[in-house]
């Protein structure tokens, strides 16, 4: 199966020394944000996990541990966008991430790294031409330490507004602008842009519109193929394959402006006073009245190896 760290939080950036005692014990337990004495306890053995998707802002933490991380699969997302501490206050230098970037490439090779330069958001100060420009500026960096830049537009949802209220959508032909340009720039660099659940016309730019988490990505990374379960979509739409995560809401101190994940600062401030390094759970410890059940859990790999990625670049 596939562990997710990143769909609620930023486990590399805030909470690596959890994260290595998880795989220390064996298991990892998730509370349900839907239901709180709702528990799910996790094996993290290899025997069952066939890939640990990351996503995260900051991946340097966890660089220096990558012994650990090493018998399982992995795939890592990394946000780099040109935004300053006005949007992403708690981000480290985006010069910063992008070395660490290419050093995390090194470590795991760029069929298994990411590049995330979402959302694209347009402000007075970050306009359509500065995009162009800062991502011009971005893949030359990257080049050669991925094949992949996921992008997509900015949503905004009720606590977005409330948290960034000068904030405005990107049209449909600013989409489309945008869409257009940055695959030329990307592919001048040997990358390739991927939407996150965006409008299916971007392809006739040459965008990948198929989904930045399927199936078919992991396979390529893993060099395998994954019999995995059907899913449905999380989403109406999004082809990506979603299965647990491990993370918790209102738990990611960069509190960037645009999060979906976090409702407020105040949140994320008591959530993480919560935070136990030792506790099995992320924030907090098993409470009198919480019902722990196991997940099923199974190995998807075939056994066989894959040639998908020798001539596909994801």
């Amino acid at each position: 199966m596939i562990i997710q760290t990143g769909l609620r939080t930023d486990i590399p950036a805030f909470y690596t020394p959890w994260f290595l005692r998880r795989l220390q014990e064996g298991y990892v337990l998730v509370r349900s944000p839907y239901n709180p004495t709702l528990v799910t306890r996790y094996r993290l053995s290899p025997e069952v996990v066939d890939c640990i998707g990351f996503c995260t802002k900051n991946p340097a933490p966890m660089l220096s541990h990558m012994d650990a991380l090493a018998p399982y699969g992995q795939y890592w997302f990394v946000t780099i966008t040109p935004y300053g501490r006005d949007i992403e206050p708690n981000v480290p230098p985006r010069e910063q991430v992008m070395a660490d970037f290419r050093r995390l490439s090194d470590a795991v090779g760029p069929a298994c790294t990411a590049w995330r330069y979402d959302p694209i958001l347009l402000t007075e100060a970050y306009t359509v031409e500065r995009h162009l420009s800062e991502f011009a500026s971005m893949c030359k960096a990257l080049e050669g330490a991925t094949h992949v830049c996921v992008i997509s537009f900015i949503d905004l949802y009720a606590k977005v507004k409330r948290n960034f209220p000068e904030v405005r959508a990107v049209s449909r032909e600013e989409q489309h602008l945008l869409a257009r340009e940055m695959a030329a720039i990307a592919a001048r660099h040997d990358i390739r842009i991927r939407a996150c659940h965006e409008d299916n016309a971007l392809t006739a730019y040459g965008v990948d519109c198929t989904g930045c988490m399927t199936l078919a990505v992991y396979e390529t990374a893993l060099q395998c193929r994954l019999n995995a379960p059907k899913q449905r979509a999380a989403v109406r739409g999004c082809a990506c394959h979603l299965t647990c995560d491990i993370g918790a809401y209102n738990t990611c101190a960069h509190l960037c402006r645009y999060c979906y994940a976090n409702h407020d600062a105040a949140s994320v401030r008591r959530a993480m006073a919560e935070h136990d390094p030792a506790s099995p759970l992320l924030t907090g410890h098993v409470q009198p009245g919480d019902r722990i059940h196991d997940a099923r859990q199974e190995r998807w790999r075939d056994g066989q190896i894959s040639m998908l990625g020798e001539n596909l670049h994801l």
